[in-house]
């Protein structure tokens, strides 16, 4: 079971009802490393921000990063288009803090911090700059509360989060054409759930940042991997998030913290939709250990962490060349 928690008590006075969510956080974060925050009602409906799926061919193809559309100024944020012959399945937009807090926040010399292209949509932007501030809340209340329940100083990871470089991401899952199989081998693709055959949409994957606040769009698929290697559906619940925590918050906290897989199963009849947002550090915060949790490690960047980490995944493959070196130790 993914434990559903309370998650008023995060935005109230110290107290015992705090305390016991964070006691609630903090269990749920070093054993399944998934969990649902409840009672988080959306600053804004996500169908809003989902209109931009509405937009015609043209109007998106202005978004496309330009691995898409060599044309394009936009390497890291923007839209990526569906991929035929891989094992994910999906498009989606990528936008930076410029959305929430103006271009003091762009630096056009690095793609992590680079200008995020908006598309010409009425009240889209704001909703999505009022959405992100939002989350950008809860996350940092996750921060302290997570510190808190290790008997850290409140604050332990909060400096490293100033100018941070968080992704508000919006995805579309459509169902999944014939045409989108072919080049692919079909146990890549092709899963068994609850005993009948479904196409894989996400492939099995740990995030690799600080921590992930999902909300979902009403139509199930997300599942987690459990420590005895079932998959666990994480349903659709209104007014909540889905929290998943990532390989930096596990090394940063030496294991104690653990970063699940998880991946998207898609129904062949209906579409899905999602809004993730990967609470993230600032591209020149160090991360470093900290005394008394577990082993030690070489500082790094958390720029050069996460560089790395993205040009895994299928949006990003063949990019690397376009940032600096990473200088994760080995």
């Amino acid at each position: 079971m993914i434990p559903v928690i309370d998650a008023r008590p995060l935005f109230e006075s110290a107290g015992s009802a705090r305390d016991r969510t964070d006691a609630a956080i903090l269990s749920a974060a070093t054993d399944s490393g998934f969990m649902i925050l409840d009672r988080l009602p959306p600053p804004v409906p996500i169908t809003r921000l989902l209109r931009l799926f509405d937009l015609p061919p043209k109007a998106t193809q202005a978004l496309w990063r330009q691995k898409f559309a060599p044309m394009n100024p936009n390497v890291y944020r923007g839209w990526f288009p569906l991929q035929d012959g891989h094992p994910t399945y999906k498009e989606g937009f990528d936008g930076g803090p410029d959305l929430a807090h103006g271009p003091a926040r762009i630096n056009a010399g690095d793609p992590l911090t680079e200008a995020t292209p908006v598309p010409d949509l009425p009240g889209w932007q704001q909703d999505m700059a009022d959405y992100y501030r939002a989350m950008e809340q809860v996350g940092a209340a996750l921060l302290r509360s997570i510190a808190r329940g290790l008997a850290l100083p409140e604050e332990t990871f909060t400096q490293a989060f100033d100018h941070g470089i968080s992704t508000l991401r919006l995805l579309h899952y459509p169902v999944r054409p014939p045409q989108s199989y072919i080049g692919v081998n079909a146990r890549e693709i092709v899963v068994e759930h609850q005993g009948r055959p479904v196409d894989l949409v996400g492939k099995a994957h740990i995030d690799s940042g600080f921590v992930t606040l999902l909300r979902q769009h009403g139509v199930s698929g997300l599942q987690a991997l459990s420590r005895d290697g079932a998959w666990l559906d994480v349903e659709p619940r209104p007014d909540s998030l889905v929290i998943n925590f990532g390989k930096l918050l596990e090394r940063w906290t030496g294991g104690r913290i653990r970063a699940t897989t998880h991946r998207v199963i898609g129904n062949r009849h209906v579409p899905r939709h999602s809004v993730p947002f990967f609470f993230e550090p600032a591209v020149d915060a160090v991360i470093a250990p900290i005394p008394g949790l577990g082993e030690g490690f070489q500082p790094f960047q958390y720029g050069d962490l996460v560089w790395d980490a993205m040009m895994k995944f299928v949006e990003f493959e063949g990019l690397d060349h376009l940032r600096r070196q990473p200088r994760i130790p080995a």
